[in-house]
């Protein structure tokens, strides 16, 4: 679950970021005295939404590569790494994208992929993966992540993040100006918001980006089940992707960093906000695969 912790949270300081330097210029004038501008409102809040979830698809790799302690192999020190590159050259082709960033970082089994581009993408695998999986099923895995980035799963996640952050932002400002008409009733001056707007709006900001977490974990679920699909494609059958998974079911899997929990292998705690479905019910949808 640390994957979604990553790019959630790193999207929630942009989106924090972007409102209060919005508020210190200024920009965010959509509550009159004579009542809220719902146009410009709106405007706002998809400047807010969509700029926080881009500008944290377009950090996405530093910031992943920070926080998991990925070490790129620009250059193979010995056999493993080797395969390791070559493997991921052999089903970038396959999939018809540009050979991503190949890392490796240290913990318990797990992998993600991430980036901005399909062409310019990073995929890491753990130190525990790699010791408790056979070549095969390693190979299945990395075909998974491969999936992730030919699918565009990245961009497809950061277009649902910035559409949840949008209407948080919208309802937080409609809902702190109701709250704050309904305390201030009565009073006649013009003076703008009062504390009960900017109280509301911070509360359900937090409250309602939780609610949005919920959805964009859910629509993570679904495409995990693709990208399963995907990778037994590349390889030509499903086996080595049902092995890994029976794998990985038996081995105690280590948690991503949230920016990059969305685009792992493994999955993660609490059902609401879990990236990825139960490891039984990813089994038996590949078992129904035609490939």
């Amino acid at each position: 679950m640390k994957r979604i912790v990553l790019f959630v949270l790193t999207n929630v300081l942009v989106v924090a970021v972007l409102g209060i330097v919005a508020s210190v210029l200024g920009l965010n004038r959509f509550l009159t005295p004579n009542g809220l501008d719902l146009g410009a409102l709106l405007g706002f809040a998809l400047l807010i939404g969509f700029g926080g979830a881009i500008i944290s698809l377009l950090i996405s790799k530093p910031v992943a590569k920070w926080s998991s302690g990925v070490r790129v192999i620009n250059e193979p020190s010995n056999a493993d790494e080797a395969w390791i590159v070559e493997t991921v050259r052999k089903l970038s082709d396959i999939a018809g994208i540009g050979m991503p960033e190949v890392g490796i970082f240290e913990g318990a089994p797990n992998a993600f992929a991430t980036g901005a581009f399909k062409n310019s993408a990073l995929v890491a695998v753990s130190t525990g993966l790699l010791q408790g999986m056979t070549h095969e099923e390693i190979e299945a895995v990395l075909a998974h992540e491969i999936a992730h980035v030919a699918n565009g799963d990245m961009v497809t996640m950061t277009l649902i993040q910035g559409v949840m952050n949008t209407f948080v932002v919208f309802l937080s400002r409609v809902i702190g100006s109701l709250v704050d008409s309904f305390l201030r009733k009565g009073d006649q001056s013009n003076s703008g918001p009062g504390i009960g707007y900017y109280v509301t709006t911070i509360v359900l900001d937090i409250v309602l980006g939780f609610a949005a977490a919920i959805v964009v974990a859910w629509f993570s679920r679904h495409r995990e089940f693709r990208a399963d699909a995907g990778a037994a494609k590349l390889m030509g059958r499903k086996q080595p992707m049902i092995n890994a998974l029976a794998r990985l079911g038996g081995l105690a899997h280590s948690e991503l960093p949230k920016s990059v929990a969305a685009f792992g292998i493994a999955g993660g705690m609490g059902k609401l906000f879990s990236t990825h479905p139960p490891l039984e019910d990813r089994i038996a949808a590949l078992q129904n695969e035609q490939v």
